[in-house]
């Protein structure tokens, strides 16, 4: 019995297979790619800086020898100090009192919130120097205060002029008048944090104050601290405001020095510099901040 052949078709729609032949690889060309205008521009700009810097350094009228004559001298140093207690003092308080004004504002009691809508609208209203001088000249207003039973009896009282010196009215007026923008700071961090980190810290059973502290308020910190370094960091320029009330910070202290010697464009670069020294320090210090909260989000 013959055994017959089957004979296999290809089908039509099916690839035919391919050789197991690797052609040899050349390697890829790479191109840099030219941009001869950001070369331009940067050639540009170099330029416009060393014409700036030559005009600085060869020109005699900045006066740079009594620049460093008076740049660590004494009494400018001291004016450095008054201006960083008042800039620590301002934050701390107005922080500390902005931090409650914010959780007024988000508080469920319609009352509490209105009061603290009602302060950030008043004291970001009105400019700083008016309540500088409101502040200063309290005692013409209220010349005795006194403490007691609200609409009671009073138990002492002392007089204004004694309470509020100019220091104590300039931390008045620059506590109170930061604690408004510190308030919306601190309020927009908390609007940041998503509700179901609220939602499942309250379902696990935690109390409101571990809630805030260790749930909440260490993600809105990520949101708080860049808006909050811009305002410490004007804090410092805006202390130069209480000059008006004559306190020695840095910018009374520099024209205190000017009025006498005369040496007007030195001193103004002398405080110039110091403020430059001071905002880089702190944006330093904002920069690792920055980093310590925005850790895990990158």
């Amino acid at each position: 019995m013959s055994q017959g052949l089957v004979e296999i078709t290809p089908d039509p729609e099916r690839p035919a297979a391919l050789p197991d032949v690797q052609a040899p690889q050349r390697p890829l060309p790479v191109v840099t790619a030219r941009r001869p205008l950001r070369w331009l521009a940067a050639g540009g700009v170099l330029v416009v800086l060393a014409m700036a810097a030559s005009a600085l350094v060869t020109n005699p009228a900045w006066e740079w020898a009594v620049v460093g004559q008076y740049l660590f001298a004494p009494a400018v140093v001291r004016s450095v100090v008054v201006t960083l207690e008042l800039t620590g003092l301002g934050i701390a308080l107005g922080f500390a009192l902005g931090t409650v004004l914010a959780l007024m504002r988000l508080s469920a009691n319609r009352l509490l919130s209105a009061v603290a809508w009602g302060y950030v609208w008043l004291f970001r209203s009105v400019p700083l120097i008016l309540q500088l001088l409101f502040w200063y000249n309290l005692a013409l207003l209220y010349p005795r205060l006194s403490v007691g039973v609200p609409f009671g009896p009073e138990f002492f009282d002392f007089g204004t002029m004694d309470l509020i010196g100019p220091l104590t009215a300039a931390v008045l007026g620059l506590s109170l008048h930061q604690a408004a923008y510190a308030a919306e700071i601190v309020r927009g961090g908390l609007l940041s944090v998503d509700r179901g980190q609220r939602e499942a810290a309250v379902a696990l059973g935690l109390p409101p104050a571990r809630r805030l502290f260790r749930i909440i308020l260490p993600q809105a910190m990520r949101t708080i601290v860049p808006n909050a370094g811009n305002e410490i960091i004007g804090l410092v320029k805006g202390t130069s405001v209480v000059y008006i009330m004559a306190l020695p910070e840095l910018f009374y202290q520099v024209q205190v020095i000017y009025n006498r010697n005369g040496r007007v464009m030195a001193l103004l670069l002398v405080a110039a510099l110091w403020y430059l020294i001071l905002t880089s320090v702190l944006s330093l210090a904002q920069h690792y901040v920055e980093r310590h909260y925005g850790r895990g989000r990158a």
